[in-house]
């Protein structure tokens, strides 16, 4: 069939509407037209060619998806000549990469971070996933988080497969599953990866989103790559951004370039009013990462980064004040994090001005590849936990160089629970929690940034934890008793005390109350407010209000240990 869209098709003063020649496609043999009758030419004008409708289809260019399917070969991917159209029974049979993507079945039940002693109801969701080598599948992190079971299907089978989760990777949203079943595994080549893609590069996504039930296929260039902000992993790494559909049901599928070489993870994308059509896929460097830590680990230890806060240097005058030199560039140290090994040797002034051999700009970027210039955090998160980096800094206008360990990154408010249930503690109808960033979500909503308390926000943003253990405690709610009237109204107010004593975390509050023998347990709060309760009615109080609530326990399992 013609293009309708094609100027040739547009009615004309009455005339009946004539059918362009098609426009061969110089690189596929199978787009030449097939020899037809030529008309009488009119006024001038060059004879034109009609086409015979069994020959529209070998005559009309291919697509670009068809053109780059119809170059596909099994043995890697290879671009080839193929004499003649191809129907959809060879497409299939030379992309074996498609049949390495698999439909992903989760069942999810997600801890209730608001009342932490059960779990909200079960949900099911579907995702994609594809095979690599060693009998792996990867799919994206959200697609599995908080699961109770995990299937698989494949393409054309209507058998789902048992799945078992390896590692989960939160900070890059990547999830390494299994199968047991050999039978999952037969006549399947695994997809191979290939290089970083360079900006216009075509890139296919393939995946299971929603719309239907079959396979889907859409395509796009990459428009950017750039640090990019990971949503569920809370973190910033390394990431494409295509102008390829990435819909719901497409996480966790592969993106193929022109070679069927797989250059990333479909993830996560734009929706805004004032965007479209922009999707994020997780390059390969990060899938890398991510498989040699699980190779050389057992596990998966994470993404190091450099734990400072650092300010730019592009104002000359601060460059002076600070002592550089003209041919000095680098980034100024604001904090250094007290848990980070960083914490020994660099200080707050100090200019760092090359990380493992590679200088730093004063915009805090560093060269990237021919063109192209990226935020130093790439060269850490390159690393892996506990590998060391030579870090060179200008204190007191010296130079100074320092081999730091590299470690994960300790935050007082945590992103992520990493599937343990959430942790809690009652006296006396008093609900104590730890402040998380699920536990915000599930309180505020996904608006919490927002509606949060305002000193929440601040200790989440900007708070930094003095010790490794140390944890944000609140009064969740109380749960109303006669022991407690007057403090109702008491919610998610931080605890600073107890009976003098600082509270470092949830346990050690917990400890402390339970071998209290004071006569009253005095809880130190935020805005100066303090709660009164007499030791002896509020302990024996608790069992009450527990059978009350349908509570199991006073605490969490982890605290009783």
């Amino acid at each position: 069939m013609d293009d309708p869209s094609s100027a040739s098709n547009k009615r004309k003063r009455g005339r009946k509407p004539k059918v362009s020649p098609p426009s061969p496609d110089r690189s596929s043999p199978s787009a030449v037209a097939a020899p037809a009758p030529v008309p009488v030419a009119r006024r001038g004008r060059k004879p034109r060619r009609h086409e015979d409708p069994a020959d529209a289809d070998a005559a009309r260019p291919p697509s670009p998806l068809r053109r780059r399917v119809l170059n596909t070969v099994a043995n890697g991917g290879d671009a080839v000549a193929e004499a003649g159209p191809a129907s959809w029974d060879e497409v299939v049979r030379v992309v074996p990469c498609m049949d390495a993507v698999v439909k992903v079945f989760c069942v999810h039940t997600e801890p209730n971070f608001s009342l932490p002693w059960q779990r909200k109801r079960q949900y099911s969701s579907s995702s994609s996933g594809f095979i690599i080598s060693g009998r792996r599948v990867l799919t994206n992190a959200h697609s599995v988080e908080h699961y109770t079971q995990v299937k698989l299907k494949k393409r054309g089978s209507d058998t789902k497969y048992l799945a078992t989760v390896l590692a989960i990777g939160t900070e890059c949203d990547i999830a390494l599953l299994t199968v047991n079943d050999d039978e999952f595994w037969e006549g399947v080549s695994p997809v191979e990866f290939g290089t970083l893609p360079a900006l216009q590069d075509a890139v296919t996504v393939v995946g299971y989103p929603i719309g239907g039930d079959t396979i889907s296929v859409t395509s796009g260039v990459v428009s950017r790559i750039e640090i990019l902000s990971y949503v569920h992993g809370s973190t910033e790494l390394l990431g494409l951004q295509i102008d390829a559909a990435i819909n719901s049901g497409n996480s966790g599928g592969p993106a193929f370039n022109d070679r069927g070489k797989c250059v990333g993870i479909a993830f996560q994308s734009l929706k805004h009013e004032d965007a479209e059509n922009i999707g994020y896929v997780i390059p390969t460097p990060v899938i890398t990462h991510f498989i040699e830590d699980y190779k050389n680990s057992g596990g998966y230890t994470g993404f190091p980064i450099l734990g400072v806060e650092w300010q730019k240097m592009e104002n000359p005058d601060l460059r002076k004040a600070m002592g550089m030199k003209p041919d000095q560039k680098g980034v100024r140290v604001r904090r250094v994090e007290p848990t980070a090994p960083e914490s020994g040797c660099l200080q707050p002034s100090d200019i760092i001005l090359s990380f493992d051999g590679v200088d730093i700009a004063n915009d805090g970027t560093v060269p990237f590849r021919h063109g192209e210039r990226i935020g130093f955090s790439y060269l850490v998160s390159q690393k892996y936990t506990g590998e060391k980096a030579l870090v060179k800094v200008l204190r007191d206008s010296k130079v100074h160089e320092f081999k730091i360990r590299l470690a994960t990154h300790k935050r007082l408010v945590a992103a992520h629970v990493k599937g343990r249930p959430p942790s809690y503690y009652i006296v006396a109808g008093f609900v104590f929690a730890a402040v998380s960033v699920p536990y915000l979500r599930s309180e505020y909503g996904k608006d919490y940034e927002y509606d949060a308390p305002v000193k929440l926000l601040v200790k989440h943003l900007h708070a930094m934890a003095e010790s490794p253990d140390e944890q944000l405690v609140v009064v969740s709610q109380v749960l109303v008793s006669d022991i407690n009237i007057g403090y109702e109204e008491i919610v998610n107010t931080q605890v600073l005390a107890f009976n003098g004593q600082p509270v470092k975390n949830l346990k050690n509050l917990a400890t402390m109350v339970e071998n209290c023998k004071d006569e009253f347990l005095k809880f130190d709060l935020e805005y100066d407010q303090i709660v009164v309760l007499e030791t002896k009615t509020a302990k024996s109080a608790t069992q009450d209000i527990l059978t009350t609530h349908c509570i199991p326990s006073a605490m969490s399992d982890d605290l009783k240990a």
